[in-house]
């Protein structure tokens, strides 16, 4: 808990520097700038809550070995093709010139953005330690709380695009 409650202060404060940019900018975006892959992204933001979903089955089934696995195997899978369209949507977008240095518009962009994708990967990891270690025995029986503490990092990191997403593609 004490992990997400500082994960939501960073992101908290990260979210506010990049409303103090956009305010402050005389237009957002800038002119000749790359607009966002809105619907792509947003398809992209429905695979990404499956994955959640995926994560809340695994966990109702955590007694059934079989079940836990197959959830915990569909989130990360969920997870990984999030973060691809994600690679290739940043792809295109340094295609058109959109990068870091594209001002405030393309920093702000790359850094929430980025760090976000920077924690789907570290969750990916967590859950892969967590699979390898069911597929071992480990976290079916209970507690499990490393399962659970895995599941909730998994949610947060989640939840926390569709905030991300409405802030910078939609509004």
């Amino acid at each position: 808990m004490f992990l997400i409650a500082g994960e939501v202060m960073f992101f908290a404060g990260l979210i506010s520097a990049y409303f103090v940019l956009r305010m402050g900018a005389a237009q957002w975006p800038p002119p000749l700038q790359p607009r966002l892959p809105v619907l792509v992204t947003g398809l992209n933001t429905l695979v990404l809550l499956g994955s959640s979903f995926a994560m809340v089955r695994a966990l109702r089934a955590r007694r059934d070995r079989t079940l836990l696995v197959r959830g915990l195997t569909l989130t990360g899978a969920l997870g990984l093709v999030f973060l691809a369209v994600q690679g290739y949507e940043w792809a295109r977008l340094l295609g058109y010139g959109f990068t870091v240095t594209s001002g405030a518009y393309g920093a702000s962009f790359y850094t929430l953005i980025g760090v976000h994708g920077v924690h789907v990967l570290g969750a990916l990891a967590w859950l892969a330690i967590v699979l390898a270690g069911v597929r071992r025995g480990h976290f079916v029986a209970s507690p499990a709380a490393g399962l659970r503490a895995c599941g909730m990092y998994w949610h947060f990191v989640v939840a926390l695009w569709p905030v991300l997403y409405v802030a910078v593609y939609l509004l």
